[in-house]
């Protein structure tokens, strides 16, 4: 099985600026090559049959994607429209600014696979490819947020994958993302 980093995936964890609540102490190249020479920990099914994510212990200092919303920090949380590329509509989006989350023990690396990535308009020349990584404390997927879904659901036209709203999914992720967001340096 060989596994090639998107540009997509590239842009989003591994900046041009370097930012803290990326992929820390690894070139893009150096990941892809750890990840195709390495086996991942665990092997989940992704939210659709042509996603697969792969669970690797943390060899790097990247710190935790999100953090716990409480009493304390909730007056950090901020928020504006945006949109992760020039040809995506601007959607609501939430952080936290000025806290630092715990280096993550894992990284569960999101793959699609080269077929999947075809129907999107991206050619590879592997079996997957990367188009996200999680960064978490346990070894498993921390759930897609609301909009992301919403995105998928609405198609390939959007940004997204196709892949109708499965509403159980759903209310476990708003669940999730009212207790946690993510942050920036």
């Amino acid at each position: 099985m060989s596994i090639v980093l998107t540009p997509f995936a590239r842009a989003r964890l591994f900046p041009r600026e370097t930012r803290g609540n990326t992929i820390q102490d690894c070139t893009p190249e150096d990941f892809q090559r750890r990840l195709n020479k390495e086996p991942p920990l665990r092997v989940l099914d992704g939210y659709a049959p042509f996603c697969k994510l792969h669970v690797h212990r943390n060899w790097t200092s990247t710190r935790c994607l999100t953090v716990p919303i409480t009493d304390a920090n909730r007056h950090r949380l901020r928020s504006a429209y945006e949109a992760r590329t020039k040809a995506e509509l601007p959607v609501l989006v939430r952080w936290f600014e000025g806290v630092q989350p715990p280096v993550a023990n894992w990284l569960v690396v999101i793959l699609y696979s080269r077929e999947q990535l075809a129907k999107e308009g991206e050619t590879i020349d592997a079996d997957w490819g990367i188009v996200g990584c999680l960064y978490t404390m346990e070894p498993e997927e921390i759930p897609m947020a609301p909009i992301t879904m919403m995105r998928n659901a609405l198609g390939v036209e959007e940004g997204g994958s196709g892949v109708p709203l499965d509403r159980e999914a759903y209310r476990r992720s708003v669940a999730f993302w009212e207790c946690n967001a993510n942050w920036r340096p």
